[in-house]
């Protein structure tokens, strides 16, 4: 007697982000190299024994600390053979009671003093010695620097206050239903000519952002920075709240504050690279140019005039996870824009790179070590918060960067959708607005990974920096000058208004995770962003918000002011908007009609510039349908050319099967869109 032949079907062990896309399937290898790359890493770090977050404590250990007997300084320093702390409290000389020592068997050094040695508010530094040669440093782990308002140098602060800041809100959770970014720059936030602080921030903007619907703020600039101009990229002391701005207790205030409101609070992290800077950063600690960075000649960013960690040594690796748990500890921030990533991603940083299919993510030329560190970071901030944001800054479009981990991702919960500003401004710079064609606007919006959730927006800085420009001066350049104030609006001033609000809206309305937007340019903010320098007698005219110009009723900025408003109150009050699939309805390049639903709302564009349409229909489900936003209404600088207070009735049409749809007819005033609801 036979006996019956069984068959084991082999079991699948691909991740699931090759799974679920099958064009990765021919470099599963190197994905699931990358995962393990991360598994053994982790194991390395932790010796399986203790958690990531317990190996993310180096800013408890390193740098200056008020102990229960005293004070204790440390610093790593493999390359010195001497170190002495000198400040106010030593009249800047090196005095033994003040000489570190090297902690036996490390690369550590070490500096115990009495309670007596050090006050609050005093000035100091690191002298150090190497063979050969010696400088003063400001201490790597430092958590306060200040500049001398005369002398212009960056000194370590010992902070220590009497009564240290207490939360209000001891715990927050983002509301990500969806997220709406408002991406700010605290200097740059005063109406007036010249640096604002974290005080009028939360006074006089804060205010603002919450009246206007945004649920997460985005700060730029806030870990320490030489160079103002820089706006924040050349970061300096990694572990240091920007003093130009105030203090790290005001810094917290402000985010409790948020916190208040409903406001989450991320910042813009810089560990994509480091300023060249030696007295003020960490260039060359003690005396090895390379004690942080990359040897040769991948140390230099080549555009950024900038160094570049090495992702690959375990003492850096330690020290930038400290970074991310730092300020998620001390200041209660609720998670990270990560700048920079594709830089980190490629040996090129990306530049003069196509990436034109996906082979161009898998040959070879990637970062293993920064892709690695950048996974470590995001199970690193969702262990210390599980409800943290993590942003990609990430143009290439590698995949995975926004799965999760035990997908075979990188585990960013978004990545910002760098393409769409880029369309838009290539889009108003080539095309006459008779070319502008719906179907490739809709496609370029929605054209996305299904595993991935992207920021989108239509501008950012980027845009607004000099040398570039924002929409609106894309759209109306000098007229806004000459033509804003009611009453005296030119052909262009009209134009402008109006595609500035259509942007805006197609923009937000199809995004499958967040939207972003820069501030000020919510109410099309004229000028573009110019820091004070030597090139323009180091004026702060372009380094500020003029919110007067909204304020001000007379002008045509609060048009496009009520309108983002509106907009932002409207996405805000659908439960999980960006999950919501975005359905095309109809679209008709020849007419320039757009249209698609989400939910129980219709969108529909009509971005031809001289044609209206009376009776233009298209199929919905059967239903009564209300205005609920109109980019045409007066109230936002339009026509007012429709009554937006009619309910449109679908037809039913008997020569189509019954299959619940009915024809929705409308009139369509040209270069303006309406956003209807479905009535229960």
């Amino acid at each position: 007697m036979k006996c019956a032949k069984t068959t084991t079907r082999k079991k699948d062990t691909r991740l699931k982000i090759v799974k679920d896309d099958p064009w990765l399937e021919p470099f599963n290898d190197a994905i699931q190299g990358r995962h393990d790359h991360v598994v053994h890493k982790l194991e390395e770090l932790t010796g399986g024994k203790t958690t990531l977050s317990d190996f993310a404590e180096g800013h408890h250990y390193f740098g200056l600390h008020k102990a229960t007997r005293g004070w204790v300084f440390r610093e790593w320093a493999p390359n010195a053979t001497a170190i002495y702390l000198i400040g106010d409290f030593n009249k800047w000389q090196e005095v033994e009671k003040y000489q570190l020592k090297r902690i036996p068997g490390t690369d550590n050094w070490e500096l115990k003093l009495p309670s007596q040695a050090l006050r609050h508010g005093q000035l100091y530094k690191m002298k150090v010695y190497w063979e050969g040669g010696c400088g003063e440093r400001i201490p790597a782990w430092c958590t306060r620097v200040v500049q001398d308002e005369q002398t212009k140098i960056f000194s370590a602060q010992v902070w220590n206050p009497e009564t240290p800041y207490v939360f209000k809100k001891k715990s927050f959770r983002p509301k990500r239903n969806p997220l709406l970014i408002y991406e700010c720059h605290i200097g740059m936030s005063q109406d007036a000519e010249k640096v604002g602080t974290y005080n009028e921030f939360r006074e006089l903007v804060l205010p603002r952002i919450a009246e206007e619907g945004y649920n997460c703020l985005q700060i730029m600039a806030l870990q320490e920075h030489p160079y103002y101009g820089s706006f924040g990229y050349h970061v300096s002391s990694f572990f240091a709240a920007s003093s130009r701005f105030g203090t790290p207790e005001e810094l917290k205030q402000l985010i409790d504050e948020a916190h208040s409101m409903g406001i989450a609070v991320i910042m813009d992290l810089v560990q994509s690279h480091a300023v060249k800077n030696e007295v003020e950063g960490l260039g060359n600690l003690c005396g090895d140019p390379c004690q942080f960075f990359y040897t040769g000649g991948r140390r230099e960013h080549p555009a950024w005039d900038s160094l570049c960690f090495d992702y690959g040594k375990n003492e850096v690796i330690h020290f930038l996870l400290s970074n991310c748990k730092y300020w998620l500890e001390e200041f209660h921030l609720d998670g990270f824009r990560f700048d920079g990533v594709t830089s980190m991603l490629y040996y090129s940083h990306g530049l003069g790179e196509a990436f034109g299919g996906y082979g161009d993510y898998f040959n070879g030329h990637q970062d293993d070590n920064a892709i690695c560190y950048l996974t470590l970071a995001n199970l690193l901030i969702h262990e210390v918060n599980p409800y943290a944001i993590t942003i990609a800054e990430e143009v290439s479009g590698m995949p995975g960067l926004a799965s999760p981990f035990k997908n075979g991702g990188y585990g960013f919960d978004y990545r910002m959708a760098m393409n769409v500003p880029d369309y838009w401004i290539k889009t108003i710079k080539e095309l006459r607005d008779e070319d502008w064609k719906p179907s490739s606007i809709f496609w370029e919006l929605t054209n996305r990974r299904a595993d991935e959730r992207n920021i989108s927006y239509a501008e950012s800085h980027d845009q607004a920096l000099v040398g570039d420009k924002t929409l609106i001066f894309r759209l109306i350049d000098a007229d806004m000058y000459w033509h804003f104030r009611k009453g005296d609006e030119n052909g262009t001033v009209h134009r402008g208004i109006a595609l500035h609000k259509m942007i805006r809206l197609v923009t937000a309305s199809t995004i499958n995770g967040g939207y972003l937007n820069f501030m000020g340019n919510e109410f099309g903010h004229p000028e573009w962003i110019d820091f004070p320098r030597e090139g323009n007698g180091w004026s702060y005219k372009y380094a500020r918000r003029q919110w007067n110009l909204v304020d001000n009723k007379d002008l045509c900025y609060h048009y496009l002011g009520d309108f983002d408003r509106a907009m932002i109150h409207l996405i805000k009050g659908v439960k999980d908007f960006q999950k919501t699939p975005v359905q095309e309805i109809w679209h008709n390049d020849g007419d320039q009609i757009l249209a698609y639903s989400r939910g129980n709302l219709i969108f529909v564009f009509n971005f031809n510039p001289t044609k209206s349409f009376t009776g233009y229909g298209f199929m919905v489900p059967e239903a009564a349908y209300e205005v609920v936003l109109n980019t045409d209404a007066k109230e936002f600088g339009g026509n007012g050319l429709s009554d937006d207070t009619i309910t449109h009735f679908t037809n039913f049409d008997p020569l189509l099967k019954p299959d619940g749809k009915g024809w929705l007819q409308l009139y369509l005033p040209a270069r303006s869109a309406v956003v209807l609801r479905r009535k229960d």
